[in-house]
């Protein structure tokens, strides 16, 4: 008498197709299991981007369906080299991710570094702290815009109180010298709890014995953060500047919704230009040389890092 479903299926199955089964080693059986996935991989991830690579060498503009596509070899490569819009919109994107990485690490750490020592109230501060992350980029955006609003913002008011200043004398997101920091300033506040919880894992990983042998050996707290704190959790730190360097090097909606690229240009990063380029200036063949452009810089780079950081694993 069959009683499990996995028994009434077995006896359901043709002999012919049970008997191939049964012939299948480990090996083949996993491979049938993980087919479907690596399927839709290929077909969600790699074929869109060998046709972008494709349409990359051609003239083709999406809202022209009929009209003839012509190969144009290196040219739109050549003509976003020498582009200067295109270098000033790299030169703003690594003015954003320079700064909010290290800020975000040195904030990050130092967090960590606090909450992990035990003191009343420590779990209520570690999930105020994490709070920002938990929102939505367009929630913070639209958040962040009244704060700066010049008139009836919080973060006018408060800079004005600290300086002195009249509050309604500047403006973060339409000068074009306060626009860059007013980005820095959300994304900081916004992920610094990603990079504070990476750290945190990081300081409770090691062991409470080598702080003991440390003190043992008569060494200073200074001394123990140099030479203890520090190189164990050097992995995790770069491990959080890996993840959070990839995630601006993109970063799209929180900057759309705060300035929108501007005042002019002056806040314009790679991915809001690459989409201008793409969907309102209809350029999807100059457009996707620009995404294949940003695709090998970015995993070039990353290779190395990566490369950098298993060398520090392995110390």
């Amino acid at each position: 008498m069959l009683h499990s479903p996995i028994d009434r299926v077995a006896s359901a199955t043709p002999p012919a197709i049970a008997a191939r089964v049964r012939g299948l080693s480990d090996r083949a059986l996993a491979w049938l299991f993980v087919a479907p996935s690596i399927v839709l991989l290929l077909a969600i991830n790699i074929f869109p981007l060998i046709w972008t690579i494709r349409l990359s060498f051609t003239n083709f503009r999406v809202n022209r369906p009929n009209a003839p596509i012509e190969f144009v070899g290196l040219r739109n490569y050549i003509n976003i080299l020498t582009d200067n819009d295109i270098w000033q919109s790299m030169q703003a994107t690594a003015h954003f991710l320079i700064w909010t990485i290290v800020l975000q690490v040195l904030i990050g750490f130092s967090l960590s570094y606090l909450i992990n020592k035990k003191f009343r109230g420590n779990d209520l501060w570690t999930t105020i702290i994490v709070l920002p992350m938990m929102l939505s980029p367009a929630v913070v955006g639209n958040f962040w815009t009244f704060l700066y609003q010049p008139q009836i913002g919080l973060f006018n008011y408060v800079v004005g109180f600290l300086t002195g200043n009249d509050p309604s004398s500047f403006s973060m997101i339409a000068s074009t010298s306060l626009a860059p920091w007013a980005i820095v300033i959300v994304d900081t506040w916004m992920w610094t709890p990603f990079v504070m919880l990476i750290c945190l894992a990081g300081l409770r990983s090691i062991p409470d014995s080598i702080y003991e042998a440390a003190e043992c050996d008569r060494a200073s707290k200074w001394r123990q953060f140099w030479t203890i704190t520090i190189p164990m959790v050097l992995p995790f730190l770069m491990l959080a500047v890996l993840f959070r360097g990839i995630e601006n090097f993109k970063m799209f909606d929180l900057v759309v919704q705060l300035t929108g690229g501007g005042p002019g240009s002056i806040t314009e990063l790679t991915s809001i230009n690459l989409k201008r380029a793409a969907f309102e200036q209809w350029r999807t063949g100059y457009a996707s040389a620009y995404a294949v452009i940003l695709f090998v810089t970015v995993f070039g780079l990353a290779s190395i890092y990566v490369k950098a950081l298993n060398k520090v694993k392995q110390r």
